[in-house]
């Protein structure tokens, strides 16, 4: 790996922790079906070619759930599961690492107008020009992934967007921790007013991280 592509890639020191949390919680392994149906969600609300529920392990990315157009194959993805998908990506790719490390959501309009982000492989490789992402809170502080939608064009996020990604993350957080203890688990694509949840507390769309 170049150096270019180390210093692109951000630290994560709770990616060993997360690994520990994750299995704790039957997730990052395995695709899922109620995950991908929730990408499905995530693209069909945002208006978004491309959408994924994402967990960011040490050495790789899984996506649990993944939305691509017409269900093709993600052009930087490899290890093709029982569903014929190629889901997972190495930490160099995308921009999901530094959502989970900085525990903030990303939004990037346009990703050539960040030097840090425009050299990433993922905007070579699968034509990306414009991501949203917010990160999964875990009530233990740690983030245990993200879900993001890219575009292949700029986009104007806008703070609807923003509020929606966040809600949404907020929305599935909470279903993935009532499945992992055996709670209540409602139904695919259900809940939070059409996708539009709440806020997640933080602000800001300088594309540093919101």
């Amino acid at each position: 790996m170049s150096l270019r592509r180390l210093l692109l890639t951000p630290q994560d020191e709770d990616a060993p922790e997360r690994m520990r949390r994750l299995r704790a919680l039957g997730l990052g392994e395995h695709p899922d079906p109620a995950l991908d149906a929730f990408a499905d969600r995530l693209a069909r609300v945002l208006a978004a070619p491309y959408a994924m529920v994402n967990f960011v392990g040490e050495q790789r990315q899984f996506l649990a759930g993944l939305h691509t157009p017409d269900g093709l194959p993600l052009p930087a993805a490899t290890g093709a599961d029982g569903t014929g998908r190629a889901r997972l990506l190495t930490r160099d790719h995308g921009f999901c690492p530094h959502v989970v490390v900085r525990r903030r959501a990303l939004a990037l309009e346009d990703v050539r107008d960040y030097p840090r982000f425009a050299g990433n492989p993922i905007v070579d490789e699968t034509g990306v020009r414009a991501y949203l992402g917010a990160p999964l809170p875990d009530p233990t502080g740690l983030a245990l992934g993200t879900v993001c939608v890219a575009d292949v064009v700029p986009r104007r996020w806008g703070r609807e967007g923003l509020e929606t990604i966040k809600g949404l993350a907020a929305e599935l957080t909470q279903r993935l921790l009532e499945r992992g203890n055996g709670g209540p688990r409602p139904p695919d694509g259900a809940g939070g007013r059409g996708g539009m949840g709440g806020t997640g507390g933080m602000d800001g769309t300088d594309g540093s991280g919101v």
